[in-house]
Order: structure tokens, then C-alpha cells, then sequence
């Protein structure tokens, strides 16, 4: 498990590019779904990476539980 910067602060484009050069395994992404997000449109490139790359990419609780448990 490796920890990355806050998105506003660049962790999206440092998650992409761990899934460009083939380094990461799974996404564990997690955002306030109630609040607006001024890097929506960065959320939504890491969102197109995970699927470009067959990354499996968790935004919630129960499925970073799920992903978590098949790795185990």
C-alpha cells in the first residue's frame, strides 16, 4: 500500500501514472460523494485510466473491502 498526495494536490495524476507504467495493482480512490470537488475533471481521468488499463478501482468502502479480500 502505498500513500500518495491529496488529489487537489496532485495524488490523481501521480495514481495515474502508477497505472500507466503498469505499477499498481488496484485503485482505492476514496471521495466525499456530498461535497463538490474542485478536481472532478482529474477524478474522471483516474476513473478512465483504471478502465483503459483493466484496473479494478474502488470509490467506497464495501468495494475496497471486496478488492481487499480477493488479494488476501
Amino acid at each position: 500500500m502505498t500513500r500518495l498526495k491529496s488529489g487537489p494536490l496532485g495524488g490523481d495524476q501521480q495514481i495515474g501514472a502508477l497505472i500507466a507504467t503498469g505499477e499498481i495493482a488496484l485503485v482505492i480512490f476514496f471521495v466525499d460523494p456530498l461535497t463538490a470537488m474542485p478536481h472532478d475533471v482529474d477524478v474522471k481521468a483516474l476513473m478512465r485510466l483504471a478502465i483503459v488499463y483493466d484496473i479494478p478501482m474502488a470509490l467506497n468502502k464495501a468495494t475496497a473491502e471486496s478488492l481487499l479480500k480477493t488479494l488476501g
